[in-house]
């Protein structure tokens, strides 16, 4: 009995693990609505549009509060909420998305700057 229990625990951890692996690896898309303010650096900019046209952008990312669409977040969207894919309005302030590194400052939203904090506005 004491062996299936032991068994069930490490089947039970391989399975959460694999999902969190899954989950990890998901990137939520930037929406049409992101722009950069004007006078980025040139690499920001290629990073940015590279990121904008659905390519994959290699090296590190920022996670990037308030600039995701309702539903399209990667993470953390306040008490209550599972996590990917749970924000409820568009550029909400706790809810992140990876952006491409040093660019998350500097991308603005018809609802303002993206933080690498989480934001108290529009948040439901």
């Amino acid at each position: 009995m004491k062996k299936n229990a032991t068994r069930n625990i490490i089947s039970a951890l391989l399975a959460g693990a694999a999902v969190a692996a899954a989950g990890a690896s998901v990137n939520a898309k930037p929406n049409a609505q992101l722009a950069l303010t004007e006078g980025a650096p040139a690499k920001v900019q290629k990073q940015f549009t590279t990121w904008q046209e659905g390519k994959r952008v290699r090296g590190r990312k920022d996670k990037c509060y308030g600039i995701a669409l309702a539903g399209e977040n990667d993470c953390k969207a306040g008490a209550g909420t599972s996590c990917v894919g749970t924000s409820t309005v568009d550029f909400q302030g706790n809810a992140w998305t990876y952006a491409p590194k040093g660019t998350c400052a500097i991308i603005k939203t018809p609802a303002g700057m993206g933080s690498l904090s989480a934001l108290p506005a529009n948040n439901p």
